[in-house]
């Protein structure tokens, strides 16, 4: 079957038992339309709603469905990465379940790649009027951000929703990354692209799973992910604030020798408030990076599989992430790909093949 497979549609879901009909009822006339070997990866995120039994019941109906569960809620960079992670097809696209992004695209992106060989098709929201001011507001000034940082590879208005060869998936799954955000990590990868365009629309049911303090989270990642400009920030903090102090001791000099000692408790107070602001900031910044290294050391799972019904119930307890992993595939009736972080085979040189 994994051999026979030549599309397969990762999609990760968090408690969307409201929206999962609406999915359904177009992801699957247009994947058969394909006329192509296809699998939908539904990774469950530790859904606590009727989600993993809807799955189950939809399943009974679409063989080319296939459930993957996992133990606990891993937010949902890590479930796209379980996904990656097993998925069989030549060509991989990851879609989010709340149907913003239109599944009727991806003929329209597998179709770019087999006749450009394109390895990568990112879906670009040309129109986001269904969003609301703020949303707009924050997401532009995130990829302006990113953008500078991370260089203008990074495509501006494209999310996770995007279409990838087998050859570039093998690449993401390589990586050491633990703290994974992958609308940084492809462009990075510099493989061959296009791009597709649409609008996006609202949301048809349930509610979003990705309110400002994940926004806020995706974007600390993102910034301490791929760039260490934030500790150059602390470095020029720093030294303006020694400027701000000399010119406060010139002056503190110059009013003592033209006898103007008029207790200066105000410039005193201001000066104490900005060194101690900036020393917090810097002391922050540092503490972003200090703690992605210790996440990194640690070298921790980000996600753990329950369940895989490709595999079957019985003897499939899987624990993946971007480093280590301790595995059991007892009865499997299908190998399972590697996972992420497991070594590639060497020849004599030492390359890997």
């Amino acid at each position: 079957m994994a051999a026979a497979t030549v599309l397969s549609v990762v999609v990760p879901m968090y408690n969307e038992e409201e929206v999962l009909p609406a999915l359904v009822s177009r992801l699957r006339p247009v994947l058969a339309g394909l006329g192509v070997g296809y699998e939908v990866v539904a990774v469950d995120d530790g859904s606590t709603d009727r989600t993993a039994e809807l799955l189950a019941a939809f399943r009974l109906g679409w063989p080319e469905l296939r459930v993957i569960g996992l133990r606990r809620n891993s937010g949902h960079q890590a479930a796209l990465t379980a996904g990656l992670d097993r998925a069989h097809g030549a060509y991989v696209v990851s879609l989010d379940a709340d149907l913003q992004d239109p599944p009727e695209k991806i003929p329209e992106m597998l179709e770019l790649a087999r006749a450009e060989g394109l390895d990568i098709v990112y879906g670009i929201r040309a129109d986001r009027a269904s969003d609301t001011g703020f949303k707009r507001w924050t997401a532009g000034l995130y990829y302006l951000l990113v953008r500078r940082l991370a260089g203008p590879s990074v495509p501006a208005q494209a999310g996770d929703f995007r279409l990838l060869s087998r050859a570039a998936v093998d690449a993401l799954r390589a990586l050491p990354d633990q703290q994974r955000v992958y609308r940084l990590l492809v462009p990075w990868l510099g493989f061959p692209s296009g791009r597709v365009t649409y609008e996006r629309a609202p949301r048809p049911a349930g509610r979003s799973k990705y309110p400002l303090g994940r926004m806020i989270r995706l974007a600390v990642d993102s910034v301490t992910g791929f760039s260490a400009a934030p500790l150059r920030i602390a470095t020029w903090l720093g030294g303006f604030a020694f400027l701000v102090c000399l010119t406060l001791m010139v002056y503190t000099l110059s009013a003592h020798a033209l006898e103007h000692t008029v207790p200066g408790w105000t410039s005193l107070f201001t000066g104490v408030l900005f060194i101690g602001a900036v020393q917090l900031i810097c002391v922050g910044l540092l503490g972003e990076y200090v703690g992605r290294i210790y996440t990194a050391v640690q070298n921790r799972p980000t996600y753990f599989i329950g369940h895989d019904t490709a595999q079957g119930e019985a003897g499939n307890r899987v624990a993946g992430s971007g480093g280590g992993h301790d595995a059991a595939h007892a009865g499997s009736a299908i190998p399972p790909p590697a996972e992420a972080g497991t070594p590639l085979p060497q020849g004599p040189s030492g390359v890997r093949t």
